[in-house]
């Protein structure tokens, strides 16, 4: 089965599109592409008619997870005792899911193999970690919410949906409205 959205409406909940109007950038954005508050908003399109995320929308969420993961230390690692994995760099990525993102699906811009210092670089640890967010929010070939995608970047697939990764995505929320102040 094919996924495919034409508007906002259809592929996010209708409070993370009202907390999208609120950011300025966005709202600037859309307004100016003819967009109003009180219609659906179409989704940005290529030449090709494939619908994607300008700059000033994935801005922010990436933006967001930075803070939370890492705040926004280029250097920072945790040190998971349950899993005995260690995530890296400003986006906190797991050495082993950038060289699936980069062997499996494609991402080949930067080979990590081997060189796990390279997921210290900022552009390098973004790179794979709007990779793996892009992942997310197809998983399963289904559209996901940004709910879910941001629960499943900070516990996986699995636990989006539990109890847990909760606090997680309110603690987003509130770092993401920070961004339409800045």
């Amino acid at each position: 089965m094919t996924v495919s959205f034409k508007y906002w409406n259809d592929c996010v909940d209708k409070l993370d599109l009202e907390a999208m109007w609120l950011v300025p950038d966005v709202s600037t954005e859309w307004l100016d592409a003819g967009e109003t508050r009180d219609q659906k908003v179409h989704l940005s399109r290529d030449p090709d008619g494939q619908a994607y995320l300008t700059q000033t929308e994935m801005r922010d969420m990436l933006c967001a997870i930075a803070e939370l993961e890492s705040d926004r230390q280029l250097f920072a690692s945790k040190y998971n005792k349950k899993t005995k994995e260690t995530t890296l760099g400003i986006m906190q990525i797991l050495p082993k899911t950038a060289e699936w993102l980069n062997n499996e699906l494609g991402y080949r811009s930067y080979d990590v193999a081997g060189n796990t210092d390279l997921l210290y670089r900022p552009f390098v640890n973004v790179y794979f970690g709007a990779a793996y967010l892009i992942w997310l929010s197809n998983f399963e070939n289904k559209g996901r919410s940004e709910e879910f995608v941001v629960r499943a970047y900070r516990g996986g697939t699995k636990k989006a949906t539990h109890k847990p990764t909760l606090p997680y995505w309110k603690r987003y929320l509130l770092v993401k409205e920070t961004f339409s102040t800045r």
